[in-house]
Order: C-alpha cells, then structure tokens, then sequence
C-alpha cells in the first residue's frame, strides 16, 4: 500500500505484492509455451515468431499491472484500479490470443496410447463439449462482458470483493477470463467450437463495445460515489474521491478503442489470408480439371443465348 503521492516513475517502478501470485502464473505460462514452442522446434515444425511475441507481450502486460507500483497504487485511486481493469480485462486477454496457445497445445502435447487419454485428449474433448459451445455462443459471453463491469460497479460485489485479498485476485483473475471468454470466438485465431463469419464476428465486436463506452460514460457523469473502498483519497495527493471516479471513467470510456483496433485488424487480416486460400484452391483445382467449372459455365450461358426469345 503505497503512501507517496503517485508519479510516473512510482507507478511504473517493479514492486510485486507480497504474495506475487500474477508473476508466479506468468512464469509457469511463460514456460508452459516455451516448452511448445521448443518441442515444434525439435521435431522440425515452425512456429510464427509472431504469435510467440503476441503471448509475451500479453504475459508483460499482466505483469505490468500487477507486479508494478499499479498494483499498489490500485488498491488506493479508482482511477489507477481502472487503468488495471482495463488492460486486464481488454488488452492482456487479446494479446494472448493473438499467441494461439491453444493451437500450439494441440500440436506440442504428445498424443496418448490406444485406449487412453492424456492431456491432449482432454483438450480435443472439451473444445467439442457442449459446455464449450455454450461458453462461446454470443448469447453467453456478450451478458457476461456487460456484467462484469455495470453488475461489480453498481452492486455492493466490488467492495465486497475488496475487503479481503483473496477477493480482490479473484476479481483480476475474473478481468482476464471474461476478457479471454468474449475475445476468442471473435478473433478465431485457436480452435473454436462455435465457427461465424468474419463478418458476423465484427459485428459481435461492434456490439459489446457501445456497453463498455456507456459504462464510462456514467461513471464520469455520476455525482456520487459508486463505490465505498474508494471514498478517501490520502491526503496530500491533490485529488477527491470523486474527481478521481471520474477520471476512473474516462479512462474506461478512452480505452474501448484499443482493443477494438486490434481486433479488427486482425479480423481483416484473417479474412485477407483466407481469401488468398480460397483464390490457390481455385486455381489448383482448374488446373486439375482444365477450368471445366468455367467451360460448363459457358456452354450455360450459350444455351440460353440459343433458347428463342
């Protein structure tokens, strides 16, 4: 619990919580992928540098909030809590999608004996489970998106939460899964049980970020305080209670569009690449067949040219 007024320098100086539980996660998942990464590597399978160095960024963007002065200062401004939020719930789940671990999971892990079942097996088992269709379907995660931030805020949940220190990891634990649970169908960057339309998938994404601008928007507009953990400012830091809500609010308006960008080039990109698989399956498949979809096509057209009339 810090007691200096915050600066840059303070908040973003390395300052892991007592029982550092985000950088103990991080580590093993750190691990966990180079350890994928490494067997696709040894068995001569290539792996994108590009999704290696989403993941890493997705991990240090945890760590950059919670084993920070951020994690600290969190605990006493709304504001610095919503930057945590924020980038917890928004930025860090799609950075690490963007990695793909599940697909690297399903390519690293060892494939188990006839008549047994290991990691690997499981894994294939719930991404088919009618749990996991459930869990990706729109009708499931749009609500919960949307009750993670007004049902925490405007319920007496937050500062129940906040009371304890098992409550408040939970809740950040509870910021990067729901994050992890809107963001992955959306992106399709791992294997999903529920397949959509890149159109359709930018629509889902238009659709949970008006909420989420709302949501800022009436925090920054409220003329009371939502919250009790918050209601005394330390002294000396040259900030009420309630203009720091309102900064809480801003910020969580100014960072919807982050993740939306992101997203959004990626759909783009996805939709580019599978384009360009379709147009070399098109290709391949008139060189096989010496265009006879083409020549039926024009022999089509050539009948209806004769027909009288």
């Amino acid at each position: 619990m810090p007691s200096a007024r915050p600066t840059a320098a303070r908040l973003l100086a390395w300052h892991p919580q007592p029982v550092p539980v985000e950088l103990y996660v991080c580590v093993l998942l750190a691990l966990g992928y180079g350890w994928g990464v490494a067997r696709l590597r040894r068995r001569g399978d290539r792996w994108p540098i590009g999704r290696t160095l989403g993941f890493a960024a997705g991990l240090l963007s945890v760590l950059a909030v919670t084993c920070t002065g951020i994690g600290g200062y969190a605990m006493e401004l709304f504001s610095v809590h919503m930057v945590q939020h924020m980038v917890l719930a928004m930025v860090s789940p799609v950075l690490l999608l963007l990695g793909a671990p599940v697909t690297l999971a399903l390519r690293a892990l060892p494939v188990a004996r006839r008549g047994r079942t290991g990691p690997r097996e499981l894994l294939v088992r719930l991404l088919h489970s009618r749990l996991a269709k459930v869990v990706c379907s729109p009708l499931f995660t749009l609500p919960v998106f949307i009750a993670s931030l007004y049902g925490l805020y405007f319920t007496g949940i937050f500062d129940w939460l906040m009371d304890g220190w098992w409550g408040h990891e939970f809740m950040l634990a509870h910021f990067v899964a729901v994050g992890l649970l809107f963001f992955w169908p959306i992106m399709g960057v791992d294997p999903s049980p529920r397949r959509s339309s890149h159109v359709l998938k930018m629509l889902e994404l238009f659709m949970g970020m008006p909420f989420h601008a709302f949501f800022g928007i009436a925090v920054m507009m409220s003329s009371g305080l939502i919250t009790t953990y918050y209601a005394h400012v330390p002294a000396g830091w040259g900030s009420t209670a309630l203009a720091d809500q309102h900064a809480g609010g801003a910020i969580a308006w100014g960072f919807s569009e982050i993740p939306t960008v992101i997203v959004l080039l990626a759909l783009l990109a996805q939709w580019r690449a599978f384009e360009q698989r379709a147009a070399r399956r098109s290709d391949r498949r008139a060189e096989r067949d010496q265009d006879a979809e083409l020549t039926a096509y024009n022999a089509h057209l050539a009948a209806l040219a004769r027909r009288p009339g």
